[in-house]
């Protein structure tokens, strides 16, 4: 049977006369209502299902196990799903990905995905022209049901040797090896707990600085695990636990760190200094510490000094000699770069490099020629260069069709690799070189056989309930016809400054070719408008962020890309704040949902292992106003019974460090217990995944073929709608 057969009997057959909600006989398990009741501040809230945040316990395990067997079958009985699935596996292996590039020496090491690989593997070249050659394959080390993932790599200074962290499961729970890149040879070297990585290599090229976690007792506290960390010096061949650490709580006099906070220790070959950068949990701001890089491990303490606090506004740095560039958005919401002394730092008289404009400066890095500065302009990301003879700021020409993203400067070598994309094409890894003031591409990556020159993409801007203009990324096939029938797929974040740009995504082709579109909703409390854009979506203004996600789906809506009945939101992570509280405050301008690892449980999130690092994000229940911030954006204690909710599948993986798993699992719960509306609740579990930056591709294809389906299914699109 053709697949032009196989559409027509899925749409003249009876069961495409059936409305969507109707399901097999079964219904997923019913979860026990056992209610508990807080009070914060004299306002009392009573939590159903707070049993399930015991993950260990197997009534619970048992309850999500059964909720994932039901889904699966669910799902897997869905018309056209297998096809759809077949379709975004030969796209996602019809070309070549290189997410990620580093220089050590002469040597370009990089992360590298080919066409029929199911994992990322790490990869050399001895200059951009040289044999390729496989390091670490992380296939070979996965077992029977489970897989490893390579999460980080850092090189030497001259690229003799590479560390690189692996994990299980996507648990993200790495552990450092390092390995001679000239033969691939693995040194006997292997430290546990060294989650963050934060990888600087000194000047000897046999020692580096990393992060390591504390070993936590076996009762401890899911809240201990990112406490208490520390900053070691290693040298290759010894053992890590005899080496004293060298920053971090309670180790250097005049030093403040916090059990809270995340110590790393920053070289440069391009600085005779060593810096100590505090990090306070997702906070931007961070504190800056400088010593001799020579004292760095020495018997007696270094001799570290306060370069920048908290209060300067300093979000990432650079040296070079014995002068520090800041990037800084105290007094300029958009950003400005300052250069000063290190040995004797003044901020406040501090020359002013690159001053605020209207573009949001997001990065800088020191190369042998220039400090190279990454602006996002409309959206788009830009690259701008002052040269350290002359330091007049220059723009850096590049191809026109793509944003520059990921922008890598390496302090012995003139110009920068910049990574540049779009919506619609492919990623280019190119070469800046200062000399010839052009851009050439290094080959690393050739262009995707993925043909989207039938795709194209729009830049709107809908207005908020404020009356704030947010802008709206729109993506479709080219002609669309804008008669309120296509189904769109709305998503949003909205966190930590963090910004939605553009990027190519190869399998979303299988999305627009069934008509579908897609709509990037750049909401507040991300960082497309500079520092005062992100914090206009934080703590008690959250509701912007969720204001300007309903905005957007009712822009999509007024001008017809789609109708209510033919629109899905979706949100990951912190972005399940954004979906959570959309759909609970507007239920009905959306036929279905997406929530994806989604933080849905705010109130009590800070309990997590990673809950106390996002406190200066969202806020504590310890305080008057960030249980009301909180509260607020808790999308599951909004839940209300009797309500027509639209259907909404939840995702999560069982070894998420990030968002805790009883988080879906407490939102399926209480949303399969209120809605009327007869749509379903799933909940997806993967007992090999975790958050989803350590899975396969593999994992990333059956995900996508499920939610992809599902929305399809919902949103009345054949063959999809038509229900087994």
């Amino acid at each position: 049977m053709t697949r032009s057969q196989r559409f027509l009997v899925a749409l003249f057959s009876p069961l495409a006369l059936l409305p969507a909600v109707v399901l097999a006989q079964t219904k997923p398990p019913a979860a026990p209502v056992r209610d508990v009741t807080d009070t914060y501040f004299g306002q009392s809230v009573v939590d159903p299902y707070r049993w399930m945040e015991n993950t260990k316990d197997p009534e619970v395990v048992a309850w999500m196990k059964a909720q994932n067997d039901y889904t699966r079958a669910v799902l897997e009985r869905i018309p056209g799903r297998s096809e759809l699935l077949s379709r975004i596996q030969a796209l996602d292996n019809a070309g070549v990905t290189v997410p990620q590039v580093q220089r050590g020496g002469e040597h370009f090491f990089y992360f590298k995905v080919e066409p029929g690989s199911d994992n990322r593997k790490l990869y050399v070249r001895d200059g951009l022209k040289g044999q390729e050659r496989l390091l670490v394959d992380p296939e070979k080390l996965g077992q029977a049901g489970k897989h490893w993932s390579i999460d980080y790599f850092s090189p030497s200074l001259d690229g003799t040797y590479v560390a690189y962290g692996v994990s299980e499961g996507g648990s993200e729970n790495s552990v450092l090896h390092v390995l001679e890149s000239a033969t691939g040879k693995a040194l006997p070297d292997s430290i546990d707990r060294v989650q963050v990585g934060a990888i600087s290599w000194r000047r000897d090229g046999r020692s580096f600085t990393y992060n390591r976690l504390q070993k936590l007792a076996p009762n401890s506290p899911p809240t201990d695990k990112y406490r208490k960390s520390l900053a070691g010096l290693h040298a290759l061949g010894t053992d890590p636990e005899k080496e004293p650490p060298v920053f971090g709580m309670g180790l250097s006099k005049g030093v403040k760190i916090s059990e809270d906070d995340l110590p790393l220790v920053v070289l440069t070959p391009a600085s005779p200094w060593a810096f100590g950068l505090v990090i306070h949990g997702v906070q931007n701001e961070a504190t800056i510490y400088a010593a001799p890089l020579d004292a760095l491990g020495a018997p007696a303490e270094a001799p570290w000094h306060l370069v920048a606090d908290v209060e300067d506004a300093v979000t990432a740095f650079d040296a070079r000699g014995d002068t520090i560039y800041l990037l800084t958005h105290k007094n300029a919401s958009r950003f400005k770069v300052l250069a000063t002394g290190i040995a004797h730092p003044d901020i406040a008289k501090a020359g002013v490099l690159v001053a605020p404009s209207e573009a949001v400066i997001t990065a800088i890095g020191v190369a042998e020629d220039a400090l190279y500065v990454r602006d996002l302009d409309g959206g788009l990301g830009r690259l701008r260069r002052v040269p350290f003879e002359g330091g007049v700021v220059q723009p850096v020409g590049l191809p026109s069709d793509g944003s520059a993203q990921s922008v890598v400067t390496d302090p012995k070598f003139p110009g920068a690799l910049v990574s540049l994309t779009s919506w619609t094409r492919s990623p280019l890894w190119l070469l800046w070189d200062p000399k010839t003031a052009r851009a050439t591409d290094t080959g690393l990556v050739p262009p995707s056989p993925v043909d989207f020159s039938g795709i194209e993409s729009e830049e709107v801007k809908a207005r908020s309930a404020d009356g704030t203009m947010v802008p709206l990324s729109i993506i479709h096939k080219k002609g669309l016809v804008r008669d309120g029938s296509n189904p769109a797929w709305l998503t949003g974040y909205g966190a930590y400054g963090i910004s939605f740009e553009p990027a190519f995504l190869p399998t979303r082709l299988s999305w627009y070719e069934r008509g579908g579109v897609l709509a990037v909703s750049h909401v507040r409390g991300g960082g497309e408008y500079g520092e005062d854009w992100h914090r206009a979506g934080q703590k008690l203004t959250k509701q912007h962020t969720i204001d300007d996600f309903l905005a957007c789906a009712q822009y999509l809506i007024d001008q017809k890309y789609t109708s209510p009945a033919r629109l899905a939101g979706e949100g990951t992570s912190a972005g399940g704040i954004t979906i959570g509280g959309a759909i609970t405050q507007r239920p009905d301008l959306f036929g279905a949902a997406l929530i994806r690892v989604g933080d849905s449980d705010a109130l009590r999130s800070e309990l997590m292992e990673s809950g106390p690092a996002n406190i200066p994000e969202f806020g504590t229940v310890k305080d008057p106003d960030g249980f009301k911030a909180l509260y607020a954006m808790d999308a599951y204690q909004h839940v209300k019974p009797g309500t027509a909710y639209p259907a909404v599948l939840l995702t999560t993986g069982t070894n998420d460090p990030r968002v805790a798993p009883w988080q879906a699992a407490k939102m399926t719960a209480r949303l399969q217990a209120s809605t009327t509306s007869g749509k379903p609740i799933l909940l997806r579990v993967d007992y090999d995944a975790g958050h989803g930056l350590g899975s396969t591709k593999s994992q990333g294809d059956t995900e996508l073929a499920d939610e992809q389906s599902f929305l399809f299914w919902q949103l009345g699109v054949p063959p999809f709608a038509a229900s087994k």
